[in-house]
């Protein structure tokens, strides 16, 4: 068997820039590196000697499409850091912010990013020749959460009125009442989307993770919970860095996150659903298994599925919240600073992110680190190309090199996140 390199110089259909090398020689594969080369941009470096008022919004900035992860976690860890309790209302409403940022992605990438891999096409552009009927459902899906993100979050990117301790201002029950029939439509859309992801053809490759992620008392996870793996792992947010490590690697502007007891991990959509499975509504279990999932899923093709299964969650979720909603008295509790330290950890759509500041006695940070899911689930996207190149040597090239690519796509990477921070130290000085 002769020796093979496959070679992209440019993913495609996913956020941020990242190329991929992978060498063969004979039956063994001999290189695998998935280079991201966006340059990083040192955000960590931007909050310290900032006001911890100002956290949330900056850390929006870190990314487009999950910016409500970054500001609820932004939020938590000061909020832990100054012994801030939230009330229920605000609590239930940052679940709805959630659910909208949820929607609004996973509507993306399962049909403008991920569906082509399935289907044969280069983009969605060409996919929407031969399926219009599908790529329109996703933009009308992913509308429907940029909505529900604008409303509450005062604009679909970046929103500017979440705020440490709750919100700036909260709508009328009546202003919510627009988006009611919305959601009811995106809900049906949801589970036909389940049923229609489910109908894909998937690679059979199933893999041993260690799944880790939040799990909460009684709701599937988005802001709150402890964490938990596959492999017994059950700690407090705060506990964090007792039990995983960045490091930097060559090949990479994104650290690479592991375990400390073990090795590389899986964070995201199928991290949650093999967790948390029994806390997802009656209406998504029931679709998941109609799908053909059950509870546990090891096959990182069928993400596509699963990513479907939350969406769904989702709009179930926001409709039950948007239900009961009446306007609480106030949009926030008072905040005052106090010279400490505070994490926090919420689920974005591709993992759980980590949060921790420490902070003088007038609010303002001095230390900042923020570990982003991408970045976690580097080192097992590398393995599941090892693993799959292996056990598909004989392969044609080009087909190989496609399916490589959508091994990096099951994850839906968001490079930009990842390249945040990056250490550097220089011999000499």
């Amino acid at each position: 068997m002769k020796s093979r390199t496959i070679k992209v110089d440019y993913l495609a259909r996913v956020e941020g820039e990242g190329s991929l090398l992978i060498k063969t020689k004979g039956p063994k594969v001999s290189e695998v590196k998935l280079r991201i080369f966006e340059p990083p941009r040192f955000f960590e470096a931007f909050l310290r000697g900032r006001h911890f008022s100002e956290a949330p919004d900056i850390t929006a900035r870190i990314c487009g499409i999950c910016p409500v992860a970054y500001q609820m976690s932004a939020c938590h860890a000061m909020e832990d850091a100054f012994g801030v309790k939230i009330p229920a209302p605000i609590r239930a409403l940052r679940r709805l912010l959630y659910c909208g940022e949820w929607i609004e992605s996973h509507a993306l990438h399962i049909y403008l990013l991920h569906a082509p891999d399935f289907l044969g096409y280069e983009d969605a552009i060409r996919m929407a020749k031969d399926h219009p009927q599908e790529v329109q459902r996703g933009l009308r899906l992913k509308k429907i959460g940029n909505a529900l993100v604008t409303l509450l979050g005062g604009r679909e990117i970046h929103p500017i009125n979440v705020r440490v301790g709750g919100f700036y201002k909260l709508p009328e029950k009546a202003a919510f009442a627009p988006l009611i029939e919305d959601l009811k439509w995106g809900r049906d859309a949801a589970l036909a989307t389940v049923r229609w992801a489910a109908t894909l053809q998937f690679p059979t490759f199933e893999r041993d993770y260690e799944y880790v992620a939040l799990r909460h008392e009684g709701e599937y996870p988005f802001n709150e919970g402890r964490l938990i793996s596959s492999a017994g792992l059950n700690i407090a947010v705060r506990e964090f860095e007792q039990h995983f490590a960045e490091e930097h690697v060559a090949h990479s502007n994104a650290l690479h996150s592991a375990r400390k007891e073990g090795d590389a991990y899986l964070v995201g959509p199928l991290a949650r659903y093999n967790l948390n499975f029994d806390r997802l509504s009656p209406l998504a279990q029931q679709a998941a298994r109609e799908a053909g999932l059950g509870p546990t899923c090891r096959n990182p093709f069928q993400s596509i599925t699963v990513r479907a299964v939350e969406m769904l969650y989702a709009f179930d979720e926001a409709l039950r919240i948007l239900d009961g909603y009446e306007k609480p008295d106030r949009p926030f509790v008072p905040v005052v600073p106090k010279s400490s330290s505070g994490c926090g950890c919420t689920e974005a759509p591709r993992g759980i992110l980590y949060h921790r500041y420490r902070l003088d006695d007038r609010g303002t940070i001095f230390d900042a680190k923020i570990v982003p899911p991408t970045s976690q689930n580097q080192k097992m996207i590398e393995r599941d190309l090892r693993e799959y190149v292996t056990a598909n040597l004989g392969m044609q090239k080009d087909r190989l090199q496609w399916r490589c690519e959508q091994v990096v796509r099951n994850y839906d990477p968001c490079i930009s996140c990842a390249t945040h921070f990056l250490s550097v130290q220089i011999d000499g000085e």
